[in-house]
């Protein structure tokens, strides 16, 4: 992957497990900043994980909760864990959080300075932080995300339901969309939103899903050595 712009979808799960981990944002942190020494540049979105399912889950307490008022708890807890990491990364990033992927001349102006990174987060209701990845990935002409959270690989079938599910070194787009659907749901807890798959699988889009935490195997992903994870590609 050199020389590229790279998407990094990065889950929630990893950011906030329970506690903010402060450890593994200092890891990534390195790694990341040893690849822009290489010319990479980054785009890096936040999902929002258990920090989001905690707000939906106080709120659902509370009162009765709609989709929109679950996705927009979602986005903002996205925007919050966005925040976060631009912070870590504020002498290589924009200072902007990009909020909206769609306007490419909007986009470009986060890299117009010599920055080498883009963070994003959550856009609107219906909108998964994997799809607003694959958005950004087609607006800036990115040909290869890493959905980065605490999935090994994929599954042929849900492992926390079925002990002889299977993992997936590679497969194509038709047929991980069997496996994930077509609709999205606040808080789906999926390898790869059903929604973004579709977008993917039109352009072209090569995804690699992968453990985020470990940071070796994220290393060989990005030296384009053999790693652990799942292809998905046409």
């Amino acid at each position: 992957m050199k020389n590229e712009m790279i998407v990094i979808s990065l889950g929630g799960s990893l950011i906030v497990p329970g506690e903010i981990d402060w450890k593994f944002l200092k890891q990534f942190r390195e790694e990341i900043i040893k690849q822009i020494k290489k010319s990479q540049r980054f785009i890096i979105v936040t999902g929002g994980g258990d920090v989001a399912r905690k707000y939906q889950n106080a709120a659902g307490r509370v009162t009765e909760l709609t989709s929109n008022d679950m996705d927009w708890l979602g986005v903002h807890s996205t925007r919050l864990n966005a925040q976060l990491v631009k912070t870590i990364f504020k002498s290589y990033a924009h200072p902007r959080i990009n909020k909206n992927p769609r306007t490419k001349e909007d986009l470009m102006c986060h890299f117009e300075k010599g920055e080498k990174i883009m963070v994003a987060a959550g856009w609107r209701p219906g909108w998964s932080t994997d799809y607003v990845a694959t958005i950004l990935a087609d607006r800036l002409g990115a040909k290869k995300m890493l959905n980065l959270s605490n999935v090994k690989y994929v599954c042929d079938k849900d492992p926390k339901k079925f002990k002889d599910a299977k993992k997936i070194e590679k497969i194509n787009w038709a047929d991980f969309r069997l496996i994930v659907g077509d609709k999205w749901d606040p808080g789906l807890n999926a390898p790869f939103d059903p929604v973004a798959s579709k977008h993917a699988q039109k352009i072209g889009l090569e995804v690699i899903v992968a453990e985020g935490r470990n940071i070796e195997n994220l290393k060989k992903i990005l030296d384009g050595e053999k790693f652990e994870g799942t292809v998905i590609k046409n």
